[in-house]
């Protein structure tokens, strides 16, 4: 199955699939393969599947929560406001699938554009309208 791509709310809706899941894990593996990790975490909810895949391909141990010497992963970085708490905690190294801006102090399988929302293959594309609303809606609240 090729992924689509669909306008909704004027925005690029990008639907992913398991096979460019597949070739992200291979791609962030191939670079951290020679790499000392104590462990890999996965930020809820996105970060879980990807950080399960890279335990079993990186033989190391799939981590409840963050520590010092972990990798730690997520599904996409937008703001980086989910990374950068955990950064401020933890001496780590920080990977993510797709990067909505040029990574700086993390990594990228690859990077995109900021306009996309990003459909992952445990997502269903049926809610992908309401997931965007809810979610910059979520980020335009000032503390």
């Amino acid at each position: 199955m090729k992924p689509f791509r669909v306008y909704a709310a004027n925005d690029l809706i990008q639907q992913l699939t398991w096979i460019q899941f597949d070739w992200a894990v291979e791609t962030i593996t191939s670079r951290y393969v020679s790499h000392s990790f104590s462990g890999v975490y996965g930020v809820p909810r996105g970060g879980v599947c990807l950080a399960v895949a890279l335990s079993h391909s990186l033989t190391l141990p799939w981590l409840s929560e963050p520590k010092d010497g972990c990798l730690v992963v997520d599904d996409v970085y937008e703001t980086g406001q989910t990374l950068s708490s955990i950064r401020d905690q933890f001496d780590a190294t920080f990977v993510v699938w797709m990067s909505k801006v040029p990574p700086e102090w993390w990594n990228a399988a690859i990077t995109i554009s900021p306009d996309e929302w990003l459909v992952f293959p445990w997502e269903k594309v049926a809610f992908a309208a309401e997931d965007e609303a809810r979610y910059r809606a979520s980020r335009s609240k000032t503390p």
